[in-house]
């Protein structure tokens, strides 16, 4: 199964995504993944996918990438997904300085996500 996932950088994101992914599993529905924050330390984050609208599904599922091997493919909707600390009790809010949003996120295959 094929997946395009086309980001253009905005207030989200900045980078812009497009790109073909070849998914090896069906993508699940998630709301927490580790990852790395905006400092470059790993930590558990809540994850939501970012659309025009503001929050929608976050999914994630295993992936081909030419240039890694097998990747965990975590996306979004049409902004991308955004991120926040796990113990965050705020509001998903563009204007948060203790969130960050990715246009998506390849990680090892093996990064726990919920």
């Amino acid at each position: 199964m094929f997946l395009e996932i086309d980001v253009a950088g905005g207030a989200n994101s900045p980078l812009d995504v497009n790109r073909i992914f070849d998914l090896l599993t069906e993508p699940r529905r998630i709301s927490r993944v580790v990852t790395a924050d905006p400092t470059g330390k790993d930590m558990w984050c809540q994850v939501t996918g970012w659309s025009d609208d503001g929050p929608c599904p976050a999914s994630a599922a295993l992936s081909e990438d030419s240039g890694e091997g097998v990747v965990l493919l975590v996306f979004g909707g049409g902004q991308g997904i955004r991120l926040k600390p796990l113990d965050s009790p705020e509001e998903w809010d563009m204007a948060s300085s203790n969130q960050w949003g990715e246009a998506c996120l390849m990680l090892h295959k093996d990064a726990p996500v919920e």
